[in-house]
């Protein structure tokens, strides 16, 4: 086990004169393939998506970004919980994946909105003062906001595209700050990729929605 963690943390390759390792090219791979499988609906994202988790939680351990290591774990759970969920949608249409997208209901909003704000300031309290963080207040955001994300992900609730590109635009300065250049890469890939998903979705859930009921037709007419 010492001897795959130690290649894990080896450098693969440089990029922009900063060491890139082992670990973090997969963490690339399977992060971008699981984006990639969440815009097209395809129930695989999710057992990529906790590779994903368990590559980025040794990733962030040994960056400092201790609240992104502990947001992996607890993605992990949340991706069992949506697999189990799309997977129930599948069982009814034998394989085709109908656990329909919607739209989040103004408690919802109000809630998740809520939950990012309280638990952005709860995170980065403890993160000031309980550890050598130097990035507390984005490193707690992104901990925050992903797990809101990771629900309406979950439920296939339309807006969750829209925190992710802001998790996103966040996370990008953020990892290069901590030099995870090839991970700063990714969430630039992943920033296009949640556009993808989102336009992709938007054009599923007007597909989905019922016809409307045609005009009566009136006398005379």
């Amino acid at each position: 086990m010492d001897h795959l963690i130690a290649w894990m943390n080896s450098p693969a390759f440089t990029l922009f004169n900063a060491p890139v390792s082992w670990i973090e090219v997969i963490g690339f791979l399977t992060g971008a393939a699981c984006v990639y499988g969440v815009a097209r609906q395809e129930l695989w994202n999710w057992p990529v998506g906790i590779l994903n988790n368990a590559c980025f939680m040794i990733l962030f351990l040994g960056a400092a970004l201790y609240g992104e290591a502990v947001l992996q774990v607890i993605f992990a759970a949340i991706a069992c919980y949506g697999w189990y969920n799309w997977i129930r949608g599948n069982a009814r249409t034998a394989g085709k994946n109908d656990l329909p997208i919607r739209h989040a209901s103004w408690t919802e909003a109000f809630v998740g909105f809520g939950a990012t704000a309280a638990g952005t300031a709860a995170v980065a309290m403890v993160l000031t003062h309980g550890t050598d963080s130097a990035v507390p207040w984005p490193d707690a955001f992104v901990l925050t906001a992903s797990l809101v994300a990771t629900y309406g992900q979950a439920k296939k609730i339309f807006q969750h595209w829209y925190v992710w590109i802001l998790i996103d635009v966040v996370s990008v300065p953020l990892y290069f700050s901590r030099g995870l250049t090839l991970t700063a890469v990714l969430y630039i890939g992943f920033l296009f990729l949640c556009i993808y998903g989102l336009i992709g979705w938007k054009r599923a859930y007007a597909a989905e929605a019922p016809a409307p009921f045609p005009a009566p037709v009136t006398a005379g007419a």
